[in-house]
């Protein structure tokens, strides 16, 4: 229970507005007993110095999407939300870089930016409802990394707040930045495991002239053909922004036909985007069928899809448990991966929709059904996923589930880099306490 002496300690540094008793734990846990909604970055550090020497435990959270990623503590302490800490803090559009409150929501950021045709060349999914600095923690991508890289390529610099409330910067505010170690990058995909993530300063992108989406649908459902195509569209000079395929059930739900369909897309002037989809044509196997998304529709089509993944701020409808789980293999291995989780799905009586980048070799499986065949069913992805050299991570899943399984997949050989890391840092394990790999 939290004592009135907690409360009264924490209004020390917080106005009684910015804080709220929670009753109970979430389904999806990482949650905390009062979460408190700092509006400053003093306020950020206040909490976690007091917390740091109290012995408290912090979870800290932007809006609570990838609530379910990671985990094994069902309540801290405090529930540090990042939620009101939001603002762009400098856009130097001729520079081409924006720094930016690790609060502010993705898709109001590109808003922001969209008058000066620039945007941040990244593409997660929820974007109008993840925060940038959960984006950045959670080292998030969708399709377009194949043109745009990851968030580890676009980060120039970090602010962050130590445990202890110390802050500290990394990187710079320019793309070119003095030689040494990149400290920006112990921090991208860390799940705030070492510190809250204050600002991040990110560099930018113009905005695309023109965008289309190339559909190829393949209703005789041959892999090999597939297989075939994409040999040769990647030998060719063309530069897509993805190249992704979608299992028959993810595309009926997001073209209407329950066929394998290859997802490409295409950023630049008209003309050069006119040129590729000829050349799509040209190479375009007699028993696909092609189709062409421009303007709204195209728009329409990525809104869509970047609303599949599971979401932490929404609760499952329908009954039954949801997963999403990242699968890293070999690029043209996505093929086997996509065809083996339906007959995972049929084995273990789940629904399974699947996408993978057949240019970079991630793939996402969203899993619904039953708590029984949902946990088979991942146990079977990793599997298949080890036994093409890859690996398997669980994104989401409610609480009591994670407790069951390893999401992370076991401690890899690196591991006891990670745990000194995290050691010197965070000694008293304060913040985020054991939401990464190896329960670290």
């Amino acid at each position: 229970m939290l004592s009135l002496t907690w409360l009264d300690e924490l209004c020390a540094f917080l106005s009684p507005e910015q804080m709220e008793v929670n009753e109970s734990p979430h389904p999806l846990g990482n949650s905390g007993a009062v979460t408190v909604y700092p509006q400053t970055e003093e306020e950020i550090a206040a909490v976690l110095r007091y917390a740091d020497r109290q012995g408290k435990k912090v979870v800290v959270m932007g809006r609570g999407t990838k609530r379910g990623f990671g985990g094994q503590r069902e309540q801290a302490d405090i529930l540090l939300s990042l939620e009101n800490y939001t603002g762009i803090v400098e856009h130097a559009a001729a520079d081409m870089m924006v720094t930016v409150k690790a609060g502010t929501v993705f898709g109001d950021l590109q808003r922001e930016l969209a008058p000066y045709r620039q945007k941040v060349a990244l593409d997660p999914f929820w974007p109008d409802e993840a925060t940038v600095g959960g984006v950045i923690a959670a080292n998030d991508s969708g399709p377009k990394r194949l043109g745009y890289g990851a968030a580890r390529d676009l980060v120039i610099g970090l602010r962050i707040v130590y445990p202890n409330g110390t802050v500290i910067r990394s990187g710079g505010k320019v793309v070119k930045n003095v030689a040494g170690y990149d400290m920006n990058k112990l921090f991208i995909g860390a799940m705030g495991t070492l510190g809250v993530l204050s600002e991040v300063t990110l560099k930018l992108r113009p905005l695309a002239k023109y965008e289309s989406v190339v559909l190829l649908s393949f209703p005789s459902g041959d892999v090999q053909s597939i297989h075939s195509f994409a040999v040769s569209f990647l030998d060719t000079m063309m530069e897509p922004i993805c190249f992704e395929l979608l299992t028959p059930t993810l595309a009926e739900r997001l073209t209407g036909r329950p066929v394998y369909t290859l997802v490409i897309g295409f950023e630049d002037v008209e003309k050069a985007v006119h040129y590729q989809e000829q050349w799509v044509e040209r190479l375009c196997p007699k028993a696909a069928s092609m189709a062409v998304l421009a303007g709204e529709e195209a728009e329409a089509f990525w809104r869509t899809f970047y609303t599949i993944a599971p979401n932490g701020r929404l609760t499952t409808s329908g009954g039954g448990v949801e997963a999403a789980v990242k699968i890293g293999v070999v690029n043209l291995d996505v093929l086997s991966v996509l065809r083996e989780s339906e007959l995972i799905a049929d084995r273990c009586h789940v629904q399974i929709e699947a996408h993978g980048g057949l240019g970079h070799g991630l793939c996402q499986a969203y899993v619904r059904g039953s708590e029984e065949g949902v946990i088979a069913a991942v146990e079977e992805l990793r599997q298949m996923a080890v036994r093409l050299g890859g690996y398997a991570v669980v994104r989401h899943l409610p609480f009591f589930l994670r407790q069951r399984i390893d999401v992370w997949g076991g401690k890899p050989a690196y591991f006891f880099l990670l745990e000194g890391i995290k050691r010197k840092i965070d000694p008293n394990k304060t913040v985020n306490d054991q939401r990464f790999i190896g329960g670290i």
